[in-house]
């Protein structure tokens, strides 16, 4: 049986929060001196030091710091594998207090916490958690203790579960197409859509606390943002994995429309969070998901296969919501043409259903 790996995060109760305040203390003086000492070490003799060599120089530190020894490598890992991401000598300070305050970080070696009659156990310290997923019936790997924005404190931990023996749901042989679009975050082939832009709705009550200096309102509603726009798109992910054998995404990126004007309404979409909630969602069910180049599926008839001078195209078009193909007649709703073309293209039927699109896409290529 298939297994997959994937982390569960349980809100942990408010009366804990001072010793995981402490803790994360501790956590950003160890990162700032692992910082400062390879800084110096490449600076100096040239030389990037490595986790193994950086637990020489934190060996008993933990005692000191009143965290566990196994956090502080946990911590020398991750600054190495940040460094080499980043491609830089020195990472950013982490901070502890302050405007610009780091949030609250504790990483938790494979094995290192465990639980105790319904409590996360981890350095001698019990805390209460609202466990909304049995973690009784999980075995713990690598895990984390992480603040939000609003000083409350999460469990993050990884766990290993069997992948379904194929898809689930009554409608498990079907396949859907998925167009990624601003005003409406995704539009489905079948004709479901679903409309993000919470940010823009509650954009209005932002900015009245804004102006107000009301900062923990303001961390608030920017919390009811993410949780409203997550719950959505776990939701419409789940119904697209039940309901369907294969599902195809078309491969627009937003990591070249927010340097546009276009960016706050990309960002409110939140396409990267759909994909990966797509990606894993579909690998454990046991379903396909690929992401298709799209190139030309607004454009193209999904009847008739042409490029009709009827389409929209280009910016200009944006407004067009509707439009009918001279060609055959067929009226097309933008988003659902365009979704349809993307189901085509991930079937691999273009040569003889839309010779017009093969040609185009592989010319875009």
């Amino acid at each position: 049986m298939a297994i997959t790996t994937k982390t569960l995060k349980v809100r942990i109760k408010d009366k804990h929060a001072r010793v995981l305040q402490e803790w994360s203390r501790a956590v950003n003086f160890t990162w700032n001196y692992i910082n400062e000492l390879s800084s110096r070490s490449i600076r100096e003799k040239g030389k990037f030091l490595s986790a193994y060599d950086l637990q020489k120089y934190t060996d008993g530190a933990g005692k000191e710091l009143g965290l566990h020894s196994h956090t502080i490598q946990c911590v020398g890992k991750e600054y190495v594998t940040r460094r080499k991401q980043f491609k830089r000598a020195r990472l950013n300070w982490r901070k502890s207090s302050g405007a610009k305050r780091s949030l609250g970080w504790v990483p938790v070696n494979t094995g290192m916490a465990t639980l105790k009659n319904g409590q996360i156990y981890h350095n001698g310290q019990h805390f209460g958690v609202w466990d909304s997923f049995g973690l009784a019936h999980y075995r713990f790997r690598s895990a984390s203790f992480n603040e939000d924005s609003r000083g409350r404190w999460y469990f993050n931990v990884a766990v290993e579960v069997p992948d379904l023996v194929g898809p689930v749901g009554p409608g498990a042989s079907a396949s859907v197409g998925i167009d990624l679009g601003l005003k409406t975050c995704a539009t489905a082939s079948n004709g479901h859509k679903i409309e993000g832009r919470f940010y823009r709705a509650l954009e209005p009550r932002l900015g009245i606390a804004q102006r107000a200096g009301k900062k923990k309102r303001v961390k608030a509603i920017h919390a009811k943002i993410g949780n409203q726009r997550k719950d959505m798109l776990h939701k419409f992910s789940t119904q697209l994995v039940r309901q369907n054998a294969a599902i195809f995404v078309g491969d627009v990126a937003s990591s070249k429309l927010v340097k546009t004007k276009m960016a706050k309404s990309t960002l409110d979409a939140g396409w990267s969070s759909l994909k990966t909630m797509l990606e894993y969602k579909s690998h454990q069910a046991g379903i396909v998901f690929e992401v298709v180049n799209e190139s030309y599926t607004t454009q193209t008839c999904s009847c008739c296969g042409c490029k009709p001078a009827s389409s929209p195209k280009g910016r200009a078009g944006l407004g067009i919501r509707e439009w009918v193909c001279s060609a055959c007649g067929t009226v097309h709703d933008r988003d659902v043409n365009a979704a349809r073309n993307i189901l085509a293209l991930g079937h691999e039927r273009l040569a003889g259903g839309i010779p017009a699109l093969t040609a185009q896409a592989a010319a875009s290529r």
